[in-house]
């Protein structure tokens, strides 16, 4: 029974969170053959994605071809510096990583990708622990500080924190409502954790991303809790299931809020 369950969740991201789901935030997307080849020219990155690598009659090329393909068509592009060619470890694509390596491609660490149902998440949670007050975003500067503790937490450099950031406020403010940046304050005032959640467009899905805790405060629910809230904000707008690309610190504890590990990610980067 949680063999097929998982199997149908893992249905449901395939097929609304591949492809155009993914891109539809980019500035420009191009096709060649089954990619999906995606712009974002503010933050000089590119993402390649796909549904399946299979090729048509008509579009012959192998993997390898793909695979040259999308550098050619970055590579080309001056204001790209990098760009993610982002794998899947359901798919059927045994040469894929060989060739990406080949191709001059760097692999990050693998991810696992979780999915659940909103409202397990929501019913996981028992709530902050005294002494911490869980708050929506509501200015830029509270939403750039929010995202700068998650950065520094990750280990990012402060000038990409402020790239990303700029992003993020632009995001905010021409495509409003897409997204919610949440965080938990100290009754000292300081932010010890944050996260956003992407209402995904057109599906029943809500993405959890950047969340990260301080590790002075870990192991007491507060992130959870932040979780939780971004789920009860995903209900609110209608979606029914919460996904995630996971490192194996957030790992556990989205398996304890209610998500599950259907499949895994590794991302594979070419930089200029």
């Amino acid at each position: 029974m949680v063999s097929n369950w998982k199997s149908e969740l893992l249905s449901r991201y395939d097929e609304q969170l591949r492809t155009h789901a993914e891109v539809s935030d980019a500035s420009e997307v191009a096709r060649i053959g089954p990619l999906w080849l995606a712009t974002y020219p503010e933050v000089g990155r590119g993402l390649v994605t796909y549904a399946e690598l299979s090729t048509s009659a008509a579009e012959p090329a192998g993997t390898a071809d793909l695979v040259r393909a999308a550098v050619d068509h970055f590579a080309g592009d001056p204001r790209i510096s990098e760009f993610e060619w982002k794998t899947r470890g359901h798919d059927h694509a045994p040469q894929l990583i060989d060739e990406l390596l080949a191709a001059g491609f760097e692999l990050e660490e693998e991810e696992t990708v979780m999915v659940g149902p909103v409202a397990d998440v929501i019913s996981a949670s028992d709530g902050l622990p005294a002494g911490f007050e869980l708050m929506r975003a509501k200015s830029d500067q509270e939403l750039l500080q929010a995202h700068a503790v998650a950065y520094a937490i990750f280990g990012k450099d402060a000038e990409w924190t402020r790239v990303v950031g700029e992003s993020l406020v632009r995001t905010a403010h021409e495509h409003p409502g897409s997204f919610e940046m949440w965080f938990v304050r100290s009754d000292d005032g300081e932010i010890v954790c944050s996260g956003r959640v992407v209402f995904v467009e057109n599906t029943d899905f809500a993405g959890l991303w950047g969340g990260a805790c301080r590790e002075e405060f870990r192991g007491r629910g507060i992130y959870r809790a932040l979780t939780a809230a971004r789920a009860e904000s995903a209900m609110r707008q209608g979606k029914k299931y919460l996904h995630s690309d996971s490192t194996k610190y957030s790992r556990p504890i989205l398996e304890r809020a209610g998500l599950h590990a259907v499949t895994t990610s590794i991302p594979a980067v070419w930089r200029r």
